[in-house]
Protein backbone atom coordinates (compact mmCIF):
# COMPACT_ATOMS: atom_id res chain seq x y z
CA UNK A 1 0.00 0.00 0.00
CA UNK A 2 2.92 2.37 0.71
CA UNK A 3 4.16 2.03 -2.87
CA UNK A 4 0.80 3.11 -4.19
CA UNK A 5 0.59 6.17 -1.98
CA UNK A 6 4.21 7.05 -2.81
CA UNK A 7 3.37 6.78 -6.51
CA UNK A 8 0.29 8.98 -6.07
CA UNK A 9 2.32 11.65 -4.25
CA UNK A 10 3.53 13.06 -7.58
CA UNK A 11 1.31 15.41 -9.58
CA UNK A 12 2.82 14.16 -12.83
CA UNK A 13 2.03 10.53 -11.95
CA UNK A 14 -1.56 11.44 -11.02
CA UNK A 15 -1.85 13.19 -14.39
CA UNK A 16 -0.53 10.09 -16.16
CA UNK A 17 -3.18 8.00 -14.38
CA UNK A 18 -5.84 10.52 -15.40
CA UNK A 19 -4.78 10.25 -19.06
CA UNK A 20 -4.77 6.45 -18.84
CA UNK A 21 -8.22 6.50 -17.28
CA UNK A 22 -9.51 7.30 -20.76
CA UNK A 23 -7.88 4.19 -22.23
CA UNK A 24 -4.47 2.87 -23.10
CA UNK A 25 -1.82 5.14 -24.59
CA UNK A 26 1.59 4.52 -26.07
CA UNK A 27 4.68 5.91 -24.39
CA UNK A 28 4.97 8.39 -27.26
CA UNK A 29 1.39 9.57 -26.83
CA UNK A 30 2.00 10.08 -23.12
CA UNK A 31 5.26 11.90 -23.82
CA UNK A 32 3.47 14.39 -26.09
CA UNK A 33 1.33 15.47 -23.16
CA UNK A 34 4.23 16.40 -20.84
CA UNK A 35 7.09 18.86 -20.93
CA UNK A 36 9.78 16.65 -19.45
CA UNK A 37 12.45 14.33 -20.83
CA UNK A 38 11.93 10.74 -21.96
CA UNK A 39 14.02 9.43 -19.04
CA UNK A 40 11.83 11.39 -16.60
CA UNK A 41 8.69 9.94 -18.21
CA UNK A 42 10.19 6.44 -18.05
CA UNK A 43 10.93 6.94 -14.37
CA UNK A 44 7.35 8.02 -13.62
CA UNK A 45 5.96 5.08 -15.61
CA UNK A 46 8.27 2.64 -13.82
CA UNK A 47 7.15 3.92 -10.40
CA UNK A 48 3.49 3.55 -11.37
CA UNK A 49 4.15 0.09 -12.78
CA UNK A 50 6.09 -1.02 -9.68
CA UNK A 51 3.15 0.12 -7.56
CA UNK A 52 0.84 -2.06 -9.67
CA UNK A 53 -1.22 0.90 -10.88
CA UNK A 54 -0.40 0.52 -14.57
CA UNK A 55 0.78 -2.25 -16.84
CA UNK A 56 2.63 -2.24 -20.13
CA UNK A 57 2.28 -4.25 -23.29
CA UNK A 58 4.78 -4.19 -26.11
CA UNK A 59 3.27 -4.43 -29.57
CA UNK A 60 5.81 -4.31 -32.33
CA UNK A 61 8.00 -1.27 -31.79
CA UNK A 62 5.48 0.48 -29.51
CA UNK A 63 4.86 0.10 -25.78
CA UNK A 64 1.32 0.73 -24.57
CA UNK A 65 0.30 1.52 -21.01
CA UNK A 66 -3.05 1.06 -19.31
CA UNK A 67 -4.42 1.40 -15.81
CA UNK A 68 -4.94 -1.50 -13.47
CA UNK A 69 -8.10 -0.08 -11.86
CA UNK A 70 -8.68 -2.90 -9.38
CA UNK A 71 -5.36 -2.23 -7.65
CA UNK A 72 -6.13 1.42 -6.99
CA UNK A 73 -9.75 0.77 -6.01
CA UNK A 74 -8.83 -2.04 -3.62
CA UNK A 75 -6.06 0.00 -2.01
CA UNK A 76 -8.26 3.04 -1.51
CA UNK A 77 -11.04 0.87 -0.10
CA UNK A 78 -8.64 -0.85 2.32
CA UNK A 79 -7.29 2.52 3.45
CA UNK A 80 -10.78 4.00 3.89
CA UNK A 81 -11.96 0.94 5.79
CA UNK A 82 -8.95 1.16 8.11
CA UNK A 83 -9.60 4.78 9.06
CA UNK A 84 -13.38 4.43 9.16
CA UNK A 85 -14.69 4.37 12.77
CA UNK A 86 -16.70 1.21 12.00
CA UNK A 87 -14.66 -0.47 9.27
CA UNK A 88 -11.26 -0.31 11.00
CA UNK A 89 -12.28 -2.30 14.10
CA UNK A 90 -14.14 -4.84 11.94
CA UNK A 91 -11.07 -5.39 9.74
CA UNK A 92 -8.84 -5.83 12.80
CA UNK A 93 -11.32 -8.29 14.32
CA UNK A 94 -11.41 -10.25 11.07
CA UNK A 95 -7.59 -10.44 10.90
CA UNK A 96 -7.43 -11.56 14.54
CA UNK A 97 -10.01 -14.31 13.93
CA UNK A 98 -8.12 -15.48 10.84
CA UNK A 99 -4.92 -15.81 12.90
CA UNK A 100 -6.72 -17.84 15.59
CA UNK A 101 -8.47 -20.15 13.11
CA UNK A 102 -6.91 -23.63 13.15
CA UNK A 103 -5.34 -24.81 9.89
CA UNK A 104 -7.34 -27.49 8.11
Amino acid sequence: MDRIFDALASTARRQILAYLNGGELSAGELGERFDFSKPALSSHLRILEDAGLIEREKRGQFVYFRQVPDTLANTLFAWAAEVCPVGGPLQRESRARARRKPAT
